[in-house]
């Protein structure tokens, strides 16, 4: 039995925790799902399953279609295509903007100490911008006329350190970040209206992204649909935080882009687990939050949790181990994790318990 589930002794949810009274038989069970999924496919295994929760329902017993996945890739390493473009290049690369990023604030700050600017956002979100820049993002041409993006207001450095290494922006407008009035300045936030040949949409205060994102991909599908304007093909982007997402105006419009059917609309959330008055979630989990919201709301979510560091140690779990710890450590133990030294989270993550007693433990 491979399934990262099996033997896992409760069974988590948003509203409810269960426990599992005989796990010899919930494994019978899943052996005999996966044994579906290897002989007949995973359609016969859906098919199978939504049979089984039907007749459930017909008989009194209440169902719940699975909203939180385990705390891993949602593509398995065997279904990932190759990477289309360079890793060590575009590591750089990535680098050199975090860097850049960082350094415009700060120097921008070193002169006038009121100017404030973020920095963790883009820092932490960098990966996923180059992803979509490199690979996703069409420009208009002749043939297209362009993708669509919102992007996430505080990642605002993020995309002038790219404009600035590409040579869109000088390093005067860079000296001139948050300072509009005596240069050529750089706004805080997306902003069209005070650079029309740089932003496409506003998209601060936070909030006014995801739901102006959401409106604007059916409106695309309008201006098609009455031959207006030719935008077959075209996709909205929108590149949001994690704490942005407890906006009313950031989920409160997620029905629609299911029940429009809009294909042509993407969310990427970068799930860093902080906002600026501290923890997203210190005792609960956010990820698990969003993804259980998306999919009630009908949307299909991927998500992408660990880098391909970690794929010869999930293939060495053969018990679903590593999973099982994932599921019931919390973003703020997640944090502690990732502000301590690799001593520290060898301790807490990676050694036996009847090796702990032999090992000096860790200062928190």
């Amino acid at each position: 039995m491979t399934d990262l589930s099996t033997g896992t002794p409760l069974i988590s949810s948003l509203g409810q925790t269960r426990t599992d009274d005989d796990p010899q038989e919930t494994a019978e069970w899943l052996d005999a799902l996966d044994g579906v999924v290897r002989h007949a496919g995973a359609e016969r295994a859906q098919y199978l399953f939504d049979r089984l929760a039907a007749y459930a329902s017909s008989n009194g017993i209440g169902t719940a279609r699975l909203s939180i996945t385990p705390y891993a890739n949602t593509i398995a390493v065997d279904q990932q295509p190759p990477y289309p473009g360079d890793l060590d290049i575009e590591e750089k690369l990535a680098a050199a903007l975090r860097w850049n990023a960082l350094a415009m604030v700060v120097r921008a700050n070193r002169a006038y100490g009121e100017l404030g600017g973020h920095i963790a956002s883009y820092a932490s979100a960098a990966d996923l911008f180059e992803v979509g820049f490199n690979h996703f993002f069409r420009a208009p041409n002749d043939a297209h006329g362009g993708d669509l993006v919102y992007f996430q207001p505080h990642s605002a450095p993020g995309v002038y350190a790219r404009a600035y290494l590409e040579g869109f922006l000088s390093e005067a407008h860079l000296e001139h970040y948050r300072q509009e009035i005596t240069g050529e300045g750089l706004c805080s936030y997306p902003h069209p209206w005070l650079m029309p040949d740089f932003w496409q949409f506003p998209t601060g205060s936070m909030g006014i992204g995801p739901i102006n994102s959401i409106y604007q991909a059916p409106f695309m599908r309008y201006l098609q649909n009455r031959g207006l304007k030719h935008t077959e093909g075209r996709k909205v982007w929108g590149y949001f935080g994690d704490g942005e997402m407890d906006e009313p105006e950031a989920i409160g419009a997620l029905s629609l882009a299911a029940r429009e059917r809009l294909d042509n609309l993407v969310f990427v959330i970068n799930c860093n687990l902080q906002r600026l008055d501290g923890p997203v979630r210190s005792n609960g989990r956010i990820i698990d939050e969003l993804e259980a919201q998306f999919t009630g709301a009908g949307w299909n979510v991927i998500k992408v949790l660990w880098g391909s560091d970690w794929d010869a140690m999930f293939a060495r779990d053969r018990t679903g181990a590593l999973v099982r710890a994932f599921a019931h450590t919390v973003d703020g133990q997640f944090q502690t994790f990732s502000a301590n030294d690799g001593a520290y989270n060898r301790f807490h993550w990676f050694i036996v318990s009847n090796q702990r007693s032999n090992e000096e433990r860790p200062a928190m």
